[in-house]
């Protein structure tokens, strides 16, 4: 029976067809969509792909397969897919063209960085589909190469408005991790009665009910086996073979169909279909030089094709990639390597030296310094474009076949710190272990120490992780003093995250003694800290201040995770600002995602106390997305210190919970801080007074970095609110130790604030007045506003109601301004307590807009093209000027200028 459109109708599948075909008119209505086909080998997923493509009338198609043996081929399946459209290549911006040209070898540059990729090829989906709907199809994801699949991914999530369609099938259950979080369609075996009628469609002859009804069960109606297991069996072989119970997989019974049906061609075939097994690109023509090598001729085709195990036309097809496995298991290692070893010989070294090397690595024996220094250069040029997995494979590779023990360990260093670069942990600890076993001359032995010491740090930053850095670090001491000083400073940093919850901090810093000081960043940095741990505030106070002088945010990047907190810890708005601003900036145009998260985070840190409560919003929803695309997340300080400020109690609660449990299974002592200082906040904005004293004086009691300060002021503000005196003069106390040593302007200004709450009575107007002065700039908008609303709330105690409505009201707008709702309403409760209305802004059209329109309104009313607002927001041009569409229409504008208006007067 046919389809509709010519093709064979697929049995049992209309709901996934009427799914796919829903999903095309969404297409071409200029919708996007993302769907994932996942199901078990033979499920029919590529069907349902064929099905799909047949009906793509009135759009554009490309399609693209994982090849197992292209696993570690950085691209290829992407270039495979994007190939079709690389005519759009012009349109996009030149840092995105570049890097996808350097990604897919069509031009040299430096290597490019993932999400520039990302952003990349979803512009250019984005072009291409402007013209005509787009659908994307790819099979087999489950052998992508990893860069292919991060890519994909992330194009996949960030698909909106583009009239794109990208469809996939992975096999599963497996792998669930593979396109994780993305819409799927599950695909099942198919039901009882259309099982039975596509078995009886290949059975021999007739066969007696029950044997049949038990090769259905058995197979749970999977259509690649209901055709191949009969392949070949009598009705006896059936009855008595096939219904015995087994408990090989599914999987491997389809797949051992096939091999019997391999194993049983002449020894020429074989070797054919071995070679196209092991060739990727499924090139006929390199196909048959290489089967001349090997001394196989044209009439081998024929007994594969009439098996119906591969199609050699204009490319080479195999029926299903089970066959492709089935054909690899079937041949021995010998055979095997003279396969890679005649391929290697055909393919062209100047157009495709990468595949010729792997092929020469796979026919090789043994140690062969030669390919293994093809390998290494291999590995270089996967680099450049970007592919780390596929370096690191490259490398790996080199270093078995590397002859020479110390070049041998050499090797092993370079391959694990690429598996270290593209995420692979695990691997990259167990090559550090293989390079320990050559002879390794300092440097490289410093190399181990450091690297050991960053794999043991990203994957834990809490109280596991302090141990081994230490002891890497003294490791260290003896080989590289600046890599010692590193080591030690990420060691003590370790120990200020896992505070109390098993940091050992001071037994840390004695350790750094062992080291002489050093005058560079990361030195002058452990010196500052390792005094503040053992000497306490005031003597470090100095030395922290030197050692951030000397910094910038394009040469430091990597401190930034300690320097912003320093800054604060020093109430150092100057520097914090000075470090953060550039960096966010800079990471993105030098394409240093890996420190991207940090300075986001810091970033907002530092505009949450300007009260720019809108710009750390989204640096914060783009560190998010960044976490969706990478797994790279950013510490959730500034988003606790944000959450708390803008005062709505559920959500903020929700996410210092969520804190508490991490901090807790982390054994990150620290970030319990970071959120008990939070619902101190979050509770005097409320007015719940008892509450924030309890919070606070958590906070209050460790001493960790950057969160004491803040604890002890909202201490002081809390208890005086709820009569405990005894609390708010200690707090007091203890807080003007830091801040007289500091002697910024935030810090005498809090202080100020302090001491108009907590001490001598009659000096409360003059400290409240100091506190107004040195608090103003555009650094410190959060506590001016928090000064002025404490002093008008002082002055209306006094009787003073018309001094009391002028601070009041300042407070009461620059908390509305910001968005933090909790201090405005508290600040409007005082107001109206003075016999002042308070008029509510109601933000006509700004309500209705989306988070994400919100983002894209203000940075566009700020100047920025779609573009720009698509690299940081991780999306199309395209998808960005849609929502600027539906802004326009909600807020009644039709031009940036008129939005510009429209936000500042709403």
């Amino acid at each position: 029976m046919d389809g509709d459109n010519g093709g064979p109708a697929l049995r049992g599948r209309r709901v996934e067809q009427d799914a796919l075909d829903g999903l095309l008119r969404d297409v071409r209505a200029g919708r996007s969509r993302v769907l994932v086909l996942r199901g078990e080998a033979g499920a029919g997923k590529t069907a349902l792909l064929d099905h799909l493509v047949g009906h793509a009338r009135a759009v554009r198609v490309s399609r693209a397969a994982g090849v197992e043996p292209e696993t570690e081929i950085a691209y290829s399946a992407l270039q495979q897919l994007c190939a079709p459209l690389l005519d759009h290549l012009p349109a996009l911006p030149a840092p995105q063209r570049d890097a996808l040209g350097t990604a897919f070898g069509l031009g040299a540059g430096d290597p490019p960085q993932a999400l520039v990729v990302g952003l990349a090829v979803l512009g250019l989906f984005a072009e291409a589909a402007a013209e005509r709907p787009l659908v994307c199809v790819v099979d087999d994801v489950q052998w992508l190469d990893r860069m292919s699949e991060v890519i994909l991914t992330f194009v996949a999530r960030r698909l909106d408005a583009e009239s794109v369609a990208l469809v996939c099938a992975v096999r599963g259950p497996g792998d669930e991790s593979i396109l994780a979080g993305l819409p799927e369609l599950r695909v099942a075996g198919l039901p009882a009665a259309d099982a039975r009628a596509l078995l009886d469609s290949v059975l021999p002859g007739p066969v007696d009910d029950r044997v049949r009804d038990r090769v259905v069960a058995e197979t749970r109606g999977n259509p690649l086996a209901l055709l191949e297991l009969p392949h070949g069996l009598t009705p006896a072989e059936l009855a008595f073979g096939f219904g015995a119970p087994s408990a090989t997989a599914l999987v491997g019974k389809v797949e051992e169909g096939f091999l019997r049906r391999v194993t049983a061609l002449p020894a020429d075939t074989r070797t054919l279909l071995l070679t196209a097994a092991v060739e990727p690109t499924g090139d006929v023509t390199l196909l048959w030089r290489a089967l001349d090598r090997l001394g196989v001729g044209p009439d081998a085709a024929a007994a594969a094709e009439a098996a119906g195990l591969v199609e050699l036309g204009a490319r080479v097809r195999f029926r299903h990639p089970l066959v492709r496995s089935a054909c690899r298991r079937s041949a021995d290692a010998a055979a095997l390597r003279e396969v890679h070893r005649a391929l290697a010989q055909v393919t062209d070294p100047e157009q495709d030296p990468d595949r010729r090397a792997w092929h020469r690595a796979h026919a090789a024996v043994g140690p062969d310094e030669e390919v293994a220094r093809e390998l290494e250069r291999s590995a270089g040029r996967a680099l450049a474009r970007g592919g780390r997995a596929a370096a690191a494979a490259f490398l790996e590779r080199a270093a078995e076949l590397t002859p020479d023990p110390k070049a041998r360990a050499a090797r092993a260093l370079s391959a694990a710190h690429a598996r270290f670069d593209s995420g692979a942990f695990p691997e990259a600890s167990e090559l550090l272990a293989a390079a320990e076993l050559g002879p390794l001359d300092p440097v490289r032995k410093a190399g181990v120490e450091r690297l050991r010491a960053r794999i043991a740090f990203t994957l834990d930053r809490g109280r596991a992780s302090g141990p081994p850095l230490l002891a890497a670090a003294r490791r260290l001491a003896g080989l590289d003093l600046a890599a010692a000083r590193d080591t030690y400073l990420t060691a003590l940093g370790a120990a200020v995250h896992a505070g109390r919850l098993g940091g050992d901090r001071r037994r840390v810093a004695e350790a750094t003694h062992e080291v002489p000081p050093g005058d560079e960043p990361a030195g002058a940095l452990l010196t500052g800290l390792a005094a503040w741990t053992l000497d306490g505030y005031a003597p470090a106070v100095p030395l922290l201040r030197r050692a951030l002088a000397g910094l910038t945010a394009e040469a430091d990047l990597g401190l930034l995770w300690l320097t912003g907190p320093v800054s604060h810890e020093l109430w150092d708005d100057v520097t914090w600002h000075r470090l953060t601003a550039p960096a966010v900036g800079f990471a993105r145009t030098t394409g240093a995602l890996s420190a991207l998260p940090t300075a986001l985070a810091s970033r907002a840190g530092a505009l949450v106390v300007a009260g720019r409560f809108g710009e750390a919003s989204d640096l914060l929803d783009e560190a998010a997305a960044l976490a969706q695309a990478t797994g790279q997340a950013a510490h959730p300080f500034a988003a606790l210190t944000l959450a708390a400020h803008q005062g709505r109690e559920l959500p903020a609660a929700e996410l210092v919970d969520a804190a508490v449990r991490d901090a807790e299974a982390l054994g990150e002592g620290w970030l319990l801080g970071m959120a008990e200082y939070a619902e101190a906040v979050l509770a005097n904005g409320l007015g719940h007074y008892p509450a924030a004293v309890d919070a606070a004086r958590r906070a209050a009691g460790h001493d960790d970095l950057a969160v004491v300060n803040g604890a002890l002021a909202e201490l002081v503000e809390a208890a005086d609110r709820a009569g405990d005196t005894t609390s708010a003069t200690w707090a007091r106390e203890r807080l003007a130790e830091r801040t007289g040593a500091a002697g910024t302007d935030w810090a005498l200004g809090v202080q100020a604030v302090a001491d108009a709450l907590a001490g001598p009575p009659g000096q409360a107007e003059d400290r409240f007045r100091e506190a107004v002065g040195r608090l103003g700039g555009d650094r410190l908008g959060l506590p001016l506003a928090r000064a002025r609303l404490l002093f008008g709330e002082w002055l209306r105690r006094e009787n003073r109601r018309a001094d009391a409505r002028a601070e009041l009201r300042a407070a009461h707008e620059a908390f509305t301004a910001m968005g933090a709702a909790g201090f405005a309403e508290r600040a409007g409760r005082e107001l109206a307590a003075t016999g002042e209305t308070v008029r509510k802004r109601t933000g006509a059209g700004l309500d209705e807009l989306t988070p994400q329109e919100a983002r894209i309104a203000r940075m566009a009313a700020a100047g920025h093209t779609n573009p720009e607002i698509g690299a940081v927001l991780f999306l199309s041009p395209r998808t960005v000027e849609w929502h600027l569409r539906k802004v326009f229409t909600k807020l009644g504008v039709t031009s940036r200028r008129e939005l510009a208006t429209a936000l500042r007067d709403r």
